[in-house]
């Protein structure tokens, strides 16, 4: 039976998508979505857009980190249970992507929209928003040090040249390091080619 295939790839933004305004009611929703890959990145950007749109009532979001296990997040801040954070992370969902943050922010026009209402209105306003992000493929990396001794450089590096692997970061003393990354499908090949190399040794670098 053969391998399946392994999955090596993931679909993220490019770029920040700013100021998507959806109108319900006299209430204003504008969606945001940014590119993370930490959590520290979502607190940065709340607060950036607390300061922006200091007088709107709330901003809702939801985010996913990760790119074979997920880390998400949902958040209604004030408004019904699940009427807005789940509604937004749904979107993340449903357009596929992950290392993203959606938040919509909402500045309340006199009329309350009712529950399905505000499903509804937070929902359409992050289909807006990530309708508009350029939605690219990424390949899920892995990393390795590779450590050996300066005699043996050209062995490594003719390897890391024939299968084009990247560098990351090198210490080129008598005692050498480089860390290489490699796609995930990949990663096993690469692990048995300087296994098998004399006095060389890699081992992989968790993230």
């Amino acid at each position: 039976m053969q391998d399946l295939e392994i999955k090596d790839t993931y679909h993220t933004i490019e770029n920040a998508v700013e100021n998507i305004l959806f109108k319900e009611k006299n209430s204003k929703f504008i969606g945001y979505a940014f590119p993370i890959t930490s959590e520290n990145e979502v607190k940065t950007h709340i607060e950036n857009l607390k300061k922006e749109h200091f007088s709107a009532r709330h901003w809702c979001y939801a985010y996913q980190i990760g790119t074979e296990t997920f880390k998400f997040r949902a958040n209604d801040d004030g408004e019904p249970n699940n009427s807005a954070g789940m509604p937004i992370y749904g979107q993340i969902q449903s357009f596929e992507v992950t290392n993203i943050l959606v938040v919509v922010v909402r500045y309340f026009g006199g009329i309350k929209l009712g529950v399905g209402g505000l499903i509804a209105a937070y929902k359409t306003t992050a289909q807006l928003t990530l309708e508009e992000a350029n939605i690219i493929e990424k390949t899920i990396d892995k990393h390795f040090k590779i450590t050996f001794d300066y005699k043996s450089m050209n062995k490594v590096m003719r390897v890391i040249k024939e299968k084009n692997l990247d560098i990351v970061n090198q210490k080129m003393e008598w005692n050498c390091e480089i860390e290489i990354a490699t796609r995930k499908k990949n990663a096993k090949q690469i692990v048995d080619i300087f296994s098998n190399l004399f006095e060389i040794e890699i081992s992989e670098i968790e993230e």
